[in-house]
């Protein structure tokens, strides 16, 4: 087996930032009325910019394959070029058709040479599971490097025109035209970019980071789906996929926007994700007090004090001083968040020789969690 290190990372992060005042003009208005959620949403998930490749008028000025293709392309400079990868392993939740794959298509935008392919699907831990194909194949010699990214495109999937069918039926039924919360509350979490690591088995440059585990469980067995798209939610808690579903019951159910069941988030996103801490920490036999920096993927800034209040209950100690994030400034960016921390870190010139770094992403889609520890090379 071979070690495994992250020796450089980049971004692509599409047009401006947009504030918060900026963001219906992107997105539009559903019924041509303000969110009555817009506000609270904003409030507690603390994000003051984000990313969009739209234009006001909702036209894209990148699709998710091109802006990975970006972040690819940051990673090749003098020492390594696009033509010396060997894996291409590519997380999203919003890829931009059903066929071919996510990787295929970023593939085609690079236009390189011949390589393995991967991707992995879902929602946060796309990106980790990604990273861990790409640790799994250099560690074993399958291939000398991996290039790893996790991205999303969802400005698209969240403006107001996919919601016209859903708000005309219901004033059809003389009912309130508005969309539920578990839609509308999305509209304002989320974020577009993309991010990409190169993995080698040997360091490189004036920084790297060795991957010295990697965990990724699913507590899907126990937990019913809390996150979805592409399906309606029945009140037992299955669901019913759009396979099963007329094209007019789609467009009056907005059957295909992304559908947050916010009860279900707020009952087991933390403790659940804590526990599953606390079973690595004892398997690693990790001293947490060796921590330098910890990088978790929140969704919202709500979730930092309630991480913070239910670690403490299990002596694992982590202070705020050493959480390192950006949500506040790149929005929710899913698959791509944790490779955005990455690689403004790795960036940074703030990491020192010996550093270690936790990773964590949780998944809320049905309740999967991602873990990783780094050290600083």
């Amino acid at each position: 087996m071979f070690e495994v290190y992250i020796t450089k990372a980049s971004r692509f992060l599409p047009n401006d930032p947009i504030s918060n005042d900026e963001m219906d003009a992107y997105l539009g208005l559903i019924d041509g009325k303000p969110s009555k959620g817009k506000s609270l949403t904003l409030r507690n998930n603390g994000i003051k910019t984000r990313y969009y490749s739209i234009d006001k008028n909702g036209h894209s000025t990148h699709n998710n394959a091109q802006m990975t293709a970006m972040a690819i392309q940051k990673l090749a400079n003098g020492d390594f070029k696009l033509a010396d990868i060997e894996l291409l392993a590519c997380g999203t939740t919003t890829p931009d058709n059903l066929l071919p794959s996510h990787a295929s298509m970023v593939h085609g935008e690079l236009k390189a040479n011949p390589v393995e392919l991967v991707s992995p699907s879902g929602a946060c831990c796309a990106g980790m599971q990604a990273l861990k194909y790409g640790y799994m194949s250099v560690a074993s010699g399958n291939t000398k490097n991996a290039v790893c990214t996790g991205s999303e495109k969802t400005s698209s999937w969240l403006r107001s025109e996919q919601f016209e069918k859903e708000t005309e039926k219901l004033a059809e039924l003389e009912q309130q035209p508005l969309i539920s919360f578990e839609k509308d509350f999305l509209r304002w979490m989320l974020s577009d970019g993309a991010g990409a690591v190169l993995l080698e088995n040997k360091p490189r440059g004036p920084v790297s980071l060795k991957i010295e585990w990697l965990e990724i469980k699913s507590f899907a067995n126990k937990i019913e789906t809390c996150m979805y798209a592409g399906a309606d939610k029945n009140a037992d808690g299955t669901t019913t996929g759009w396979k099963e579903m007329t094209p007019d019951e789609w467009m009056a159910h907005s059957t295909f926007a992304l559908k947050q069941d916010v009860k279900l988030l707020g009952k087991h996103i933390v403790p659940t994700g804590t526990l599953y801490l606390k079973d690595l920490l004892e398997k690693h036999k990790l001293d947490i007090n060796t921590i330098s920096y910890f990088l978790p993927h929140l969704s919202s800034e709500f979730f930092r004090n309630k991480i913070a209040e239910e670690i403490v209950k299990y002596n694992i100690n982590i202070p705020q001083e050493k959480w390192f994030t950006n949500l506040t400034q790149l929005g929710n960016v899913g698959a791509g968040s944790v490779y955005l921390m990455i690689e403004e870190l790795m960036n940074s010139g703030k990491l020192k020789k010996g550093d270690k770094i936790l990773l964590m992403v949780p998944e809320s889609a049905r309740f999967t969690y991602a873990y990783a520890l780094l050290t600083a090379y």
